[in-house]
């Protein structure tokens, strides 16, 4: 069984979606337990795709295929998983700030936080800084990330913290800053907390709701 969760994982570094998907359906078949297929093989499989993308040792196009393979995984698993199988560490609203129609990080963030267990809802591209608190209100968020490509929209970050400061959400929401041009010292000057990359975001994500 065991080695079956190890091939599975494999597979996910390989970002083989047809292995994932017939070793998945084996274990199916098999009669073995939804949620250890999902969190003992596909999320074992991910969380090593993090280490070795952290480690320089993967590059952003192998991460993209991994998630994409484990998100077949997952698609075959959902029916048979029960409430309560599947345990959300939180809710992250994510946004790229207005003025910035960069995607790929945000992308890759959103794929690596939702393969660590968290709910991610993505408002888009170009977002002002009062659709970002739209959307905080709206999902009930615990966490915003914001994504910024360069250096002329940075000063957006600054804009949609200072807006959820007016609406008095700055003590009820997690702010998460990251992108190119972002430095820890930005962060901390607008009052957010800085993830350098996708791996980090996930640290980050869990370190703030202490998980």
């Amino acid at each position: 069984m065991s080695e079956l969760y190890e091939q599975i994982s494999e597979s996910i570094l390989d970002g083989d979606v047809r292995q994932v998907t017939e070793l998945v359906q084996e274990g199916i078949d098999e009669g073995l337990s939804a949620k250890e297929l999902l969190n003992d093989a596909l999320l074992e499989g991910m969380n090593e795709v993090g280490v070795l993308f952290k480690d320089g040792e993967l590059f952003v196009p192998e991460v993209l295929m991994a998630a994409r393979a484990m998100d077949a995984g997952v698609q075959l698993l959902k029916p048979l998983l029960q409430e309560g199988d599947v345990v959300k560490k939180g809710k992250i609203v994510f946004a790229t700030v207005k003025g910035d129609l960069h995607d790929i990080g945000k992308k890759l963030c959103i794929m690596m936080l939702e393969g660590a267990g968290y709910e991610v809802v993505d408002i888009g591209m170009d977002v002002p800084p009062e659709k970002i608190v739209e959307g905080i209100k709206e999902h009930n968020a615990d966490i915003v990330a914001m994504s910024a490509m360069l250096t002329t929209t940075m000063a957006a970050m600054k804009e949609s913290v200072e807006a959820i400061k007016e609406n008095a959400l700055y003590d009820k929401v997690r702010i998460m800053v990251g992108g190119a041009p972002v430095s820890e010292q930005y962060a901390v000057s607008i009052g957010a907390n800085y993830s350098a990359d996708a791996t980090s975001a996930v640290e980050l994500a869990n370190e703030l709701m202490a998980v």
